[in-house]
């Protein structure tokens, strides 16, 4: 009897290597993630994505395109999904001509089959994506007493912005996992932290997919998965143009967001935030009222019709509180 349990502990006694090969690699990873010693342990963006694939949605135009951009002249291929063939084209070509490879995936990213028939096809055609990038999505900016019978505004956004991302996700995780590697990239909102008025369909779908990677995270890191969230303050994309009042306000160009999209693959981080993201989740965290008085003055300071409208006064503080929270969509 004592032999036999001794001959089981050999057999599952640990590999002294894979121990130690699994310590470097959490290590270096780890590394990464640590404000300045990041940006020296991580690679350059050619080297974290040439020869490997990319997957970025919402690829035809604004932060994603300029995304695909930058990664192609890294001399990736870059996977670009959106719902319009032609744009994606044209995005591809000039991918191309910048020493990537496009490849085009047109896909309904609301409808749960298309996204099945699209991720079939790619992982048929190129292999599981090394790294995918979800930036497609839908905002909806409308005070909740003008909601209370539009109930499909919060379903449809759900259905693009949670759903669509995590159906994706979960056509693409088994084989990262089963490859042990892989980097999922999600695009949330500076206004999930500083609890923006005005877009409670919005950040309830973006707070959905945090929760969901948050969840998931721990049980994927041991395969070699990744999961970073990036709280993307106010770009200016064609999703924001409808609002007239942001063509005042202090906005990041849709490059300097992907900067933002390639940071986060040299590093893999589990979060990129700016400053003021951070601040306000904290006193949130410490004094939510005190919070909530201070964005009360937002809903009075900008107009629900989002046109800048009002006396010069009226303008002048509203272009200067606007300043002071830079990045957030009042």
């Amino acid at each position: 009897m004592a032999l036999e349990v001794a001959a089981d502990s050999l057999a599952v006694a640990p590999d002294l290597g894979q121990l130690v090969s699994s310590g470097v690699r959490t290590a270096r990873a780890f590394g990464r993630r640590v404000p300045g010693a990041g940006q020296v342990l991580a690679p350059s963006l050619r080297s974290a994505v040439s020869g490997k694939t990319v997957m970025i949605t919402g690829a035809s135009s604004g932060i994603g395109q300029a995304a695909a951009y930058k990664v192609g002249e890294a001399n990736a291929t870059v996977i670009l999904v959106a719902r319009t063939r032609d744009k994606l084209e044209q995005t591809a070509r000039e991918v191309d001509a910048r020493g990537g490879t496009g490849v085009v995936a047109p896909c309904d990213l609301s409808d749960p089959d298309d996204i099945d028939r699209m991720a079939a096809e790619v992982l048929s055609s190129h292999g599981v994506p090394d790294i995918l990038v979800n930036n497609a999505g839908r905002s909806i900016r409308r005070a909740v007493d003008k909601a209370y019978d539009r109930f499909h505004d919060y379903q449809r956004t759900m259905q693009l912005n949670y759903f669509g991302a995590v159906k994706l996700i979960l056509d693409v995780l088994p084989g990262m996992r089963e490859r042990g590697s892989g980097h999922i990239i999600n695009i949330s909102t500076l206004g999930l932290q500083a609890n923006t008025p005005r877009y409670s369909a919005y950040l309830a779908s973006k707070a959905a997919l945090d929760a969901f990677s948050r969840s998931i995270a721990p049980e994927i890191i041991d395969d070699g998965v990744h999961i970073t969230t990036i709280y993307m303050p106010l770009v200016r994309t064609p999703m924001i143009a409808p609002t007239k009042i942001y063509d005042r306000f202090p906005t990041l160009s849709p490059d300097e967001a992907a900067d933002l999209i390639t940071e986060a693959i040299r590093r893999r981080p589990k979060r990129i935030a700016t400053t003021l993201g951070s601040l306000s989740q904290l006193s949130y965290a410490a004094v939510p009222g005190a919070q909530d008085l201070i964005v009360n003055r937002a809903v009075k300071l900008f107009p629900e019709s989002g046109r800048d409208e009002g006396s010069d006064r009226e303008r002048a503080e509203r272009a200067a509180f606007a300043r002071v929270t830079r990045g957030i969509h009042w």
